[in-house]
């Protein structure tokens, strides 16, 4: 999928850039860039995109975004309303030869060095990396000189002991880095992102970037490699299993909130992708 291509400015004084934010708006844009990125969600929620992946993030979330993998969070709406709630975003990003070829090549590296060719895929972190990730970047955000770097390849080499690594994108997912287009694909990811849970309409959505209906349905296919419908049945399916675990609604006002027009078209697709009907999901997390 084609994205807008970010510089990211490192700071004349750090080899690699680490900051906190607070309101969303740095993310809520379908961009790459050179730099890999680290980022934790202290406090935010909402739908991430990356690659072709959809998934809900919550706070708490941490995720390793390989060098120029396409990536956007859509922030739920309390973190971007007139008198939106505070979120807590920590964000680190930083090039893979940052710290010299030599130092990536040494034998004693190899595991952080195959870490850095995984994260091309996206990687959420388990739970334990998590709990000795979180102090390790805000030691960087509160420290400066050598520190910096020894926390961060403390933090890789924590990512990279996992046994098995959760990727976010499939293996047929394949990096595009023409620009040309960026303005098309962002339009189209911000509307899809903003209206999935309504009636998509495919003409207004078409008309936004400049395409027929037919052709851009050609064109976003080629892009990310599934049909429109595919993609906004993983969306919808994605939020139904969000809404199932929080378990404030029937399993029929799920089906309506998540966008699916009628119960059995929900539980079809739902079966599908899950594997299981949406009350056996619902139950087997309770």
């Amino acid at each position: 999928m084609k994205a807008q291509l970010l510089h990211l400015n490192n700071n004349l004084t750090h080899s690699f850039n680490a900051r906190k934010d607070s309101t969303p708006q740095y993310h809520n844009l379908w961009h790459y860039h050179e730099e890999l990125e680290l980022i934790y969600f202290a406090q935010g929620s909402g739908t991430q995109f990356i690659g072709d992946s959809v998934r809900r993030f919550e706070s708490g979330d941490m995720t390793l975004v390989g060098s120029n993998l396409p990536h956007y969070w859509l922030f739920d709406e309390i973190y971007l309303r007139a008198d939106p709630i505070p979120a807590d975003i920590r964000v680190i990003h930083f090039k893979e030869n940052f710290w010299g070829n030599e130092f990536m090549n040494l034998p004693e590296n190899k595991d952080i060095k195959d870490l850095m060719w995984i994260s091309q895929r996206g990687i959420a972190l388990s739970a334990s990396s998590k709990r000795k990730t979180e102090p390790l970047m805000d030691a960087i955000l509160a420290t400066t000189g050598t520190s910096r770097i020894i926390h961060l390849l403390e933090i890789l080499n924590i990512i990279a002991g996992e046994q098995q690594q959760d990727l976010l994108t499939s293996s047929t997912f394949t990096i595009q880095l023409q620009n040309q287009d960026a303005d098309r694909m962002r339009i189209a990811m911000q509307y899809i992102g903003e209206n999935y849970r309504d009636q998509i309409r495919l003409q207004e959505l078409a008309s936004l970037t400049g395409m027929t209906p037919n052709s851009f349905c050609r064109y976003f296919k080629s892009q990310i490699g599934k049909t429109l419908f595919q993609f906004l049945i993983e969306m919808r399916v994605k939020t139904a299993c969000t809404l199932l675990l929080e378990n404030k609604h029937t399993v029929k006002q799920i089906c309506f909130e998540a966008g699916f027009q009628n119960f059995s078209s929900f539980h079809k697709y739902f079966k599908n992708i899950t594997g299981t009907t949406p009350l056996n999901f619902q139950k087997s997390k309770a």
